[in-house]
């Protein structure tokens, strides 16, 4: 899930007392909005007795620019996406998770036990996975919707009435996808053609806006909607003309991760909500509220029956690759971060 969007940071204080625990600790957490269910955090605060406090963001940019900006020494965790948790550990943003400090560490699955973004898990536990297309209203427009047309290059029938994340990892890895050309690329005329296309495409785009993309979809202010694949599925069950595109171009993939933040004011607390999240129930919980995967084994039994067969999450064989967002070396994520300050005017 992850522009310097304007963080949501709203300071949603969480504050989360249980009458039968007297307070052992405090927690303090960065978080994606509508993204935790508010009786986990109950749970986690009625076993340990740990208050938790937790702020909200709407993008992984907009994280990382807070966080530069002197959150660093205020939080304890955050939850940033796969290419930015190896952005935040190439800046030196996170603390290392030291061995055995994670008793619940042998729950992570075995095809998500040496991520590339953070080898071993040092930093880092996985929190929830799934994918960044983008969502049709077919009440309003019932051609071919598996396509990245509609967003950079749309039918009239949709101008005017699309809704982009507002965050630069997605739409500048759609609209790669859409051009057929690397993420991080350097060639002149490839991201000539890039920005070129960007600067028509925004002519149709109505907003960008991530914190309401459900929102607009709902009540029919947009009738397409860049979208991640849980968010759309709650989105659906609204507005039931609403369908996720599988792009025959592909689409964006992410994994959403807890991380221990540099200079944790409560790491002992810190360490002991990660060590919770890795319990196969608990994190079972925030796919159940949020429709995203987990990163665990043995979640299975606790899960909604209705998850497997979401459409959201499951493409068709037409559907292109899915792709994670690369990290890009420092001269080319700069004329990259231009091209996004070009779109954003």
């Amino acid at each position: 899930m992850h522009i310097f969007a304007k963080t949501a940071a709203t300071a949603v204080a969480l504050t989360l007392g249980a009458a039968s625990a007297s307070a052992e600790g405090k927690l303090v957490i960065y978080h994606w909005f509508e993204y935790i269910p508010q009786e986990l955090l109950d749970k986690f605060t009625a076993e340990t007795g740990i208050e938790v406090t937790m702020d909200t963001y709407d993008s992984n940019e907009a994280m990382l620019a807070s966080l530069k900006a002197g959150g660093m020494g205020t939080y304890d965790v955050a939850v940033p996406g796969d290419y930015m948790v190896a952005i935040m550990i190439g800046e030196g943003m996170l603390d290392e998770v030291g061995d055995g400090e994670l008793k619940n560490k042998g729950n992570i699955a075995p095809e998500w036990a040496d991520p590339s973004f953070d080898p071993g898990w040092k930093h880092s536990i996985p929190y929830q996975w799934g994918s960044t297309s983008f969502m049709v209203d077919t009440a309003v427009y019932n051609g071919d919707i598996d396509t990245t047309d509609i967003l950079f290059d749309p039918p009239a029938a949709l101008s005017g009435k699309i809704n982009m994340l507002d965050s630069q990892g997605e739409v500048l890895a759609m609209a790669a996808l859409h051009l057929g050309i690397p993420q991080c690329s350097s060639d002149r005329e490839q991201l000539k053609a890039m920005n070129d296309m960007l600067q028509n495409a925004k002519t149709h785009w109505a907003s960008f806006n991530s914190d309401t993309a459900k929102e607009v979809l709902v009540s029919g202010d947009a009738a397409v909607g860049q979208i991640y694949d849980g968010f759309g599925a709650k989105a659906r069950a609204e507005r039931g003309s609403l369908k996720y595109a599988f792009p025959t171009q592909g689409y964006v993939a992410w994994m959403d991760n807890v991380v221990l933040l540099k200079d944790a004011p409560n790491r002992d607390s810190a360490i002991a909500f990660m060590d919770f999240l890795l319990m196969p129930e608990n994190i079972a919980a925030v796919s159940n509220y949020a429709r995203y995967g987990s990163g665990l084994s043995g979640v299975g039994e606790y899960l909604d029956p209705e998850l497997a067969s979401l459409p959201e999450s499951n493409p068709p064989a037409s559907a292109g690759p899915a792709v994670f967002i690369e990290v890009c070396d420092e001269a080319t994520q700069a004329v990259y971060d231009q091209i996004w300050t070009n779109v954003k005017k």
